[in-house]
């Protein structure tokens, strides 16, 4: 609607008029919100079966929402802070040309070695840009600016906190978040409170506390018109690798049966894994923010390993749970729907490295997965990994009594079944994960990024939203909960906990 000025001055005449279109406006937002709400719960399943509402009643919803929204004080003095709700960033329209802005949250090995560079393939295509870097080390900004602005050929701006990154950045549409483990899924939360877009590194959380928070973050964004913060990707590129995608529309079309088992693998012989060097030596106290990194964790003197090796430390990581087995524990959930496991049994020590590290150097898991409604049907799913020894490398096979499907070759074949002559299929090129401690802007790398840069412009949800991340989180919480109780792991779906012995398994 075009604003037509004229010379004349406010007068009382004028106060109808205004009283209209704000009526008007307050009227459709409302109206406008209960649809998409609707349609939201509808698309996700939250309407009851044969249930589905028709327009009078969403119209009914609407006038009881108008209601409540009139008696809660709708005024002059509100109309500025409701437009600024109603107003969508430039990338929440579908097909928008503007550019959108990309900060780092963290400024990692991994942002350096993979995710930049993939965002780098990508942004020129999809007119992303990157302007800013937040970090708690003064050390790692400063490198950071450096790094960045090589690569991005401007300046950027510097951060000294997400949070003041979101306090005072006016440029900023999403971010990268790269920061240590049990921090993702905190750091994500702000971000998508701030209605920033994210691509958040797996694991997606350590604890459920986090993972609940999260996950019930990113659906208030998508409750609220899909606005900024809706759309977030968690780091497993699997999801957007073409071999896995091949393997997932095999199985899922009934050709290759049941599965009955699945046996995963990660081993390597890599004594200095996790570990930085004399990297810990040159971190000072006064040169970042110990309180703000430890986030919720208990308060703890400061320790420089902890801080930049936080993988060898719980409960700052998991360890090789949140670092290797999430990634194929992934696929199990994906391949077969199932989202959690119904059990979980592990065991692991320090056999090897014994260098000061709290995480297991030797660990083992097993699953159960099924239906909750049937226990006689399922399959279990064994995942191993030694950091000592590299015999079997990288596995990830599914079974069934037909044959195996192994992704590290893209093949299925009949291996497994007695008497038979061995048959093997090739169902895709091979995309394996690398094993090394740098990886890389890989094919999976770049793709999975390249979705995620799309899906913010489009607000489709990515290949790995975050209830991929959840289901993970939940199977490696289970996992850890099992190894540090020496007992059975379950999930409770009501509480959302992982519980072990009868107790929901905090761990700290």
């Amino acid at each position: 609607m075009k604003l037509i000025r004229t010379p004349s001055v406010f007068t009382l005449a004028s106060i109808p008029a205004i009283v209209k279109l704000i009526s008007l406006f307050v009227i459709s937002s409302v109206f406008s919100g209960s649809l998409a709400d609707y349609m939201y719960r509808r698309d996700s399943g939250q309407t009851k079966k044969g249930k589905e509402m028709n327009l009078s009643q969403i119209t009914k919803l609407s006038r009881r929402n108008f209601v409540k929204s009139a008696t809660a004080g709708a005024s002059l003095a509100a109309l500025p802070g409701i437009l600024k709700a109603q107003q969508a960033p430039s990338q929440n329209v579908t097909g928008a040309n503007s550019r959108i802005n990309v900060a780092c949250v963290g400024y990692s090995d991994r942002f350096r070695g993979a995710l930049l560079p993939s965002f780098l393939k990508c942004k020129d295509d999809l007119n992303f840009d990157m302007v800013a870097l937040a970090d708690l080390w003064s050390a790692r900004r400063e490198e950071g600016k450096a790094g960045i602005e090589e690569k991005i050929g401007h300046g950027i701006d510097l951060y000294k906190s997400d949070e003041e990154l979101y306090e005072k950045a006016k440029n900023v549409d999403a971010v990268i978040i790269s920061t240590a483990d049990f921090q993702h899924a905190m750091h994500t939360v702000h971000a998508v409170k701030a209605g920033k877009d994210t691509y958040t590194e797996k694991p997606l959380a350590e604890d459920m506390k986090a993972a609940n928070a999260v996950l019930d973050a990113v659906n208030e964004a998508r409750k609220a018109n899909n606005r900024g913060g809706a759309v977030v990707q968690i780091g497993s590129q699997r999801r957007s690798g073409k071999a896995y995608h091949i393997a997932n529309e095999y199985i899922r079309s009934g050709k290759f049966g049941d599965i009955s088992y699945v046996d995963l693998c990660w081993n390597v012989n890599q004594p200095q894994r996790w570990r930085r060097g004399d990297l810990p030596s040159k971190l000072k106290e006064a040169d970042t923010d110990w309180k703000k990194w430890l986030l919720d964790r208990p308060s703890v003197p400061f320790d420089p390993r902890k801080y930049l090796e936080f993988r060898l430390f719980w409960p700052y990581s998991s360890g090789i749970p949140g670092q290797w087995m999430c990634h194929q524990i992934d696929t199990v959930a994906w391949f077969t729907g199932f989202e959690f496991p119904r059990s979980a049994m592990a065991d692991g020590n320090i056999y090897v490295w014994n260098d000061g590290r709290q995480s297991a150097d030797t660990f083992t898991a097993i699953f159960e997965y099924g239906p909750d409604n049937d226990a006689d049907k399922g399959f279990q799913v064994v995942f191993s990994s030694r950091q000592h020894n590299a015999a079997r490398g990288n596995v990830e096979k599914y079974h069934s009594k037909i044959g195996t499907i192994d992704l590290i070759k893209g093949t299925v074949s009949n291996e497994g079944v007695e008497r038979a002559k061995l048959e093997t299929t090739k169902l895709s090129e091979s995309e394996a994960a690398s094993t090394a401690a740098d990886t890389g802007a890989g094919s999976m790398e770049v793709a999975h990024m390249r979705n995620w840069m799309e899906c913010v412009r489009s607000r489709q949800q990515p290949n790995a939203p975050v209830e991929a991340g959840y289901s993970h989180a939940v199977a490696l919480i289970m996992s850890n909960a099992s190894m540090r109780q020496g007992m059975k792991a379950t999930f409770d779906r009501v509480k959302r906990q992982v519980m072990v012995g009868g107790k929901a398994f905090i761990g700290y």
